[in-house]
């Protein structure tokens, strides 16, 4: 079994920046896509960004330019760091990892989320 366990929620003023941390602990062989989703209330969930194996991002518009996906594959972590940050970035935030196990299988896994709340 693999768990994505997140951190680096809180509170911040708008303008602010956080960190998030989204580190994956398990039976792994691999791992390939990463990426990072939202769900504010009464919204459904929308991707903020992605990182592939290779390397590639993908950003959702209302965050390209302030916020960057990293990765350490070593460690099996993935990195959300969203600088200048407005209210409407408020939402619980999701980390994401496809997964490939011992067994070859690939198999997608879920965090349990992190509150991000921007407000004054």
């Amino acid at each position: 079994q693999v768990q994505l366990v997140e951190s680096g929620g809180g509170l911040v003023q708008p303008g602010g920046s956080l960190r998030l941390s989204c580190a994956a602990s398990g039976v792994i062989f691999g791992i390939n896509d990463m990426a990072w989703y939202r769900q504010a209330p009464g919204k459904q969930r929308e991707l903020v960004a992605s990182l592939r194996s290779g390397g590639t991002t993908n950003y959702a518009d209302f965050v390209k330019g302030r916020f960057t996906i990293s990765r350490d594959s070593a460690e099996n972590t993935v990195y959300l760091q969203m600088d200048s940050l407005k209210p409407e970035d408020t939402a619980v935030y999701y980390c994401k990892a496809d997964v490939v196990n011992d067994n070859f299988d690939h198999i997608r896994y879920w965090g349990q989320g992190t509150q991000v709340t921007v407000s004054s």
